[in-house]
């Protein structure tokens, strides 16, 4: 049987992690937790919108984002981690930001976003 280490090595395409394709059962190691919360498990997951509703950002649960701004629909994408109350993006163009969630609040590039129910 092939064992792959969760150190295995991987190429990037346009700005995506790409895996080498593994057959058979995937260790899991229960153990050990990562510091950064899996997109699909932590609360923040959904809409952000400013006040306005002029910039919509949204989190999705597959740790990708898709950012909104007035007319232009998808006008950044990318990828999130979120740990603690903490966000670091990675923009598919590359550039890269972070936020902050205080109080139920996103503050993100200067900018204050609240969660669309």
């Amino acid at each position: 049987m092939v064992s792959v280490s969760p150190l295995a090595s991987f190429m990037l395409l346009n700005g995506a992690a790409v895996l080498p394709v593994r057959k058979g059962p995937i260790p899991m190691n229960t153990t050990q937790k990562s510091a950064a919360q899996p997109a699909h498990s932590h609360p923040y997951v959904g809409m952000w919108v400013t006040a306005d509703g002029r910039v919509r950002h949204e989190l999705l649960a597959n740790g990708r984002y898709d950012e909104a701004r007035g007319t232009r629909e998808s006008a950044y994408r990318g990828r999130y981690e979120v740990r603690g109350n903490q966000i670091d993006y990675w923009d598919d163009t590359g550039f890269t930001a972070d936020g902050t969630f205080i109080d139920g609040v996103l503050h993100h590039a200067g900018m204050i976003l609240y969660r669309k129910e």
